[in-house]
């Protein structure tokens, strides 16, 4: 069974958030071209994980909207005005879009399978049978084909990284979205997540990673993307923002983690 499916072009435009008073994001416009892997760092605070969260429309826009593949994610045109979709819809197009939290977010009364496979089976993507097929088939691809029958408490922070990584392919999205998905774990788990991604990255998936790893994005990214304040301050390849940075801020930043 494939797991492989075309990936999608992701376009980000003039997106404002907030949340009260605080202004998250300040008109962030940001294009993410198929099969790009593209890494957005910034200092905390910057709205990294907002960003990501306004793509999947787990978070509402105040004004601009995102599309995927030239649809409107979230929302619809009704004359001059952007209108909600329905929760239904939304849900649908969530489907499209898998997304890797910080925390894991497994369900703790879930084998590693059903975990993997419940999500193909709620959106009637595919039969029991088959969502079990392909979840044995994404453990193995993760490292953790042997793990199939236990729980989440039984396993490491890493693995249990791992295994929400493999449920985010489980309905073979076009783009996925990884937000910071090793600051949860001890140091010495950090590399068998990263090493999963690295291959994730390397079979043509659209990717978008929220990290602090300035080694790993130099490593697997094709483009970097800077967010400080809410706006998108330098933008370009490793070399140039890692290497070569043309701001300021992003030379403060850089100094203070490399």
């Amino acid at each position: 069974m494939t797991t492989r499916v075309e990936p999608a072009a992701i376009e980000v435009h003039s997106v404002h958030k907030s949340y009260g008073t605080q202004h998250i994001l300040d008109g962030v416009s940001l294009t993410v071209r198929p099969r790009e892997v593209v890494v957005i760092l910034g200092p905390s605070g910057s709205g990294k994980s907002t960003l990501l969260r306004v793509i999947n429309h787990l978070e509402k826009p105040e004004a601009g909207y995102v599309s995927l593949n030239g649809e409107l994610i979230g929302v619809r045109w009704q004359g001059d005005r952007l209108r909600e979709l329905s929760e239904r819809a939304i849900l649908a197009q969530r489907g499209r879009i898998g997304f890797v939290f910080q925390n894991f977010n497994l369900f703790p009364h879930l084998t590693v399978l059903a975990n993997v496979a419940a999500a193909p089976v709620a959106t009637g993507a595919l039969r029991k049978a088959e969502a079990e097929e392909l979840a044995r088939t994404l453990l193995a691809r993760v490292g953790l084909g042997d793990r199939t029958g236990a729980y989440p408490r039984q396993l490491s922070g890493g693995q249990q990284q791992r295994v929400a990584i493999a449920r985010a392919m489980a309905l073979r999205p076009g783009v996925i979205l990884l937000d910071e998905p090793t600051s949860a774990l001890d140091p010495e788990l950090v590399g068998e997540v990263l090493s999963v991604i690295k291959d994730l990255a390397g079979s043509g998936t659209t990717l978008v990673i929220v990290t602090h790893e300035i080694g790993f994005a130099r490593e697997v990214a094709d483009r970097v993307v800077f967010l400080d304040g809410g706006r998108v301050v330098e933008q370009g390849s490793p070399a140039e923002v890692l290497d070569n940075p043309r701001h300021p801020r992003t030379r403060e930043f850089l100094s203070k983690v490399l």
